[in-house]
């Protein structure tokens, strides 16, 4: 199931020994568009009030009760390296944290997350040979031409929208899969071209991103964005809408990847 990154912000965050904070925004990877991190906001019950949390800690999520369990103590959350939250979080950086935590590191293996294709594997359904299979899919070393950054969910959301041809939109939130993590679509706010009207928009139909100018460049035109399927948030995606909406853009469809690799 597909969730919104803005539903996230809030949710409590729990230690084994007590409450944590709250979710104030998300950290996501720039190569892969996966949430890494969660920016937890501690209320001031120690100096440093904000620290990085990622996924791979985490053990269940109430999604009605807005509560996020960890496996961590507090003393763990508190001891952790220090992270300046206001700045592009560098390799450097996410070296440090993953070797405080003793977490193998999502770029260490041909995974979405290093070692599996989930960050907390070990607590959720079972994953089949297939499955692992048609997730070994990842070769990070040649993906990263440039030192990768995290990116503020935050920050980005706003970011202008550049079809091939004129700007489109905005960006106005984010899809994530609840159990990957990975950002399936940008939820695209069209409404200064056409009233009220919603689109999606894959990670994969990204041309570049210009951080600098807050722009996100795509391989698609105007007229194409215009008639695509309208997004609804009130109702979840379900397969049909995918295929309509990948139908209408004659893009690949990601689960008929899965198909041809035995899923």
């Amino acid at each position: 199931m597909f969730r919104s990154m803005k539903d996230l912000y809030g949710f409590m965050i729990g230690a084994t020994d007590g409450d944590i904070g709250k979710v104030k925004e998300c950290y996501f990877d720039d190569v892969s568009y996966t949430v890494r991190y969660v920016v937890v906001d501690m209320g001031g019950w120690v100096s440093e009030s904000k620290v990085l949390l990622s996924p791979t800690a985490f053990r269940a999520i109430d999604w009605e009760h807005k509560r996020i369990t960890t496996a961590l103590t507090k003393a763990q959350v508190e001891k952790s390296p220090d992270i300046d939250t206001e700045k592009p979080v560098s390799r450097q950086h996410e070296i440090a944290y993953y070797g405080y935590y003793g977490y193998t590191p999502y770029w260490a293996g041909s995974y979405l997350w290093g070692a599996y294709p989930y960050p907390y594997i070990e607590s959720g359904p079972a994953v089949s040979a297939a499955e692992l299979d048609r997730e070994q899919r990842w070769n990070w070393e040649a993906r990263e031409w440039n030192d990768p950054h995290l990116r503020s969910s935050l920050a980005v959301t706003g970011y202008h929208i550049q079809a091939s041809d004129g700007d489109i939109g905005h960006v106005e939130d984010f899809l994530v899969d609840e159990r990957s993590w990975s950002i399936r679509y940008m939820i695209v706010d069209t409404t200064n071209w056409w009233a009220g009207k919603k689109v999606l928009v894959a990670p994969a139909w990204i041309e570049r991103v210009d951080w600098a100018e807050s722009k996100v460049h795509v391989h698609l035109k105007r007229e194409q964005i215009r008639t695509s399927p309208e997004y609804d948030p009130a109702h979840p995606i379900e397969r049909a809408y995918e295929a309509q909406l990948y139908g209408h853009y004659a893009r690949p469809r990601y689960w008929d990847e899965w198909r041809d690799k035995g899923a």
